[in-house]
């Protein structure tokens, strides 16, 4: 019998690329479940995303200005909706499949730590191997957050390569050689990132004062455009303007005026004494609730779902943290208590 599910991979047959991934065809989930009936296998893995807990924690965690005053500056959930939009529209323009680019956008970044990289570049230095918040992502959906039949949340095999792989934009900005996302969907996921956080770091930045807006490379901002919207606009249509097949790539001006861009940020922007001097502070925050816990453990680590060390299971615990409830907790066992009166 024809169900909704298969209407619709119907539809993605006939009016997707022949380069876009269809649901009908994905390689499958790590362990095997019915099919639903009016929602394909993407669809169903963003809608798992979107409940899951890590997802709505990232609206507590940091995108790049530590514990804001403002309302305006992002966070790392707000980062994460503004790559889903415009990876959309990308994918649409290019008849790609927009099911599993969203799901793969509201994933990326579900391992990030608190304080951002700054909480990520702390736990790097504890980990023995390395912390690096895409494989935390990986390791969320797949092992730490759950269903209510199993641990993990069960995804495809194209949505779990395009979260691990996500942090590869630079390799097509930079032409580098490198691993990208196994689909074209992923490898938008990966560009749209950075064309993101590109401009929503520096419509931060300006905001916070850290950099004035005569600051900015001229040459980039001439030909990309003064306000983040223009900018954003002239990079997708570098993207969308290309043809796509194999791999996706960006118009080579766009590419270019874009890595100035990017360039600048890291040169100047995130290394600034502003963000840099709060990014110490995280740093000490996290080196020190880990050191607390992993001399506590039953009083942190409750219901972790493996038999990983203690060691890990902490890492795990602190990465899922917001940053309030670091701050929160950090005080708790740091700071003197105030008597009542």
């Amino acid at each position: 019998m024809s169900t909704i599910r298969h209407k619709l991979e119907e539809h993605e047959r006939l009016t997707l690329s022949p380069h876009a991934a269809k649901a009908a065809d994905t390689k499958g989930r790590r362990v095997d479940e019915p099919e639903h009936e009016y929602r394909t296998a993407f669809q169903r893995d963003r809608d798992r995303i979107t409940h899951a807990k890590s997802f709505r924690r990232l609206k507590g965690k940091t995108q790049v200005f530590l514990a804001p005053k403002g309302d305006h500056f992002r966070n790392r959930l707000s980062h994460t909706l503004e790559v889903a939009q415009i990876a959309r529209t990308v994918a649409r323009a290019l008849f790609l499949n927009e099911d599993l680019t969203e799901a793969i956008a509201l994933g990326h970044d579900l391992g990030h730590t608190p304080f951002g990289h700054a909480g990520e570049s702390a736990l790097n230095e504890i980990v023995p191997d390395g912390f690096r918040h895409f494989e935390q992502s990986l390791r969320m959906v797949d092992v730490l957050e759950s269903t209510t039949t199993h641990h993990g949340l069960n995804l495809t095999h194209e949505v779990r390569d395009g979260i691990l792989h996500h942090s590869t934009g630079k390799v097509i900005l930079l032409g580098r050689e490198g691993k990208v996302p196994e689909t074209l969907e992923g490898q938008v996921l990966s560009i749209c990132d950075a064309i993101a956080y590109i401009n929503h770091d520096i419509d931060d930045a300006l905001r916070a004062g850290v950099i004035q807006r005569s600051d900015l490379p001229a040459d980039a901002i001439d030909f990309l455009g003064e306000s983040a919207s223009e900018r954003i606009s002239v990079m997708v249509e570098g993207l969308i303007h290309r043809d796509q097949k194999e791999v996706i790539t960006m118009d080579d001006e766009v590419r270019d005026a874009t890595n100035i861009l990017r360039n600048y940020l890291y040169s100047e922007v995130y290394p600034s004494k502003p963000i840099h001097g709060e990014i110490d502070k995280a740093g000490k925050v996290i080196h020190e609730l880990y050191s607390y816990m992993v001399k506590h453990p039953d009083e942190y680590i409750v219901g972790h779902p493996t038999d990983d060390s203690v060691e890990r299971k902490v890492v795990d615990v602190i990465a899922s943290m917001t940053d309030q409830y670091a701050l929160q907790l950090y005080q708790k066992l740091f700071f003197p208590e105030t008597w009542p009166l």
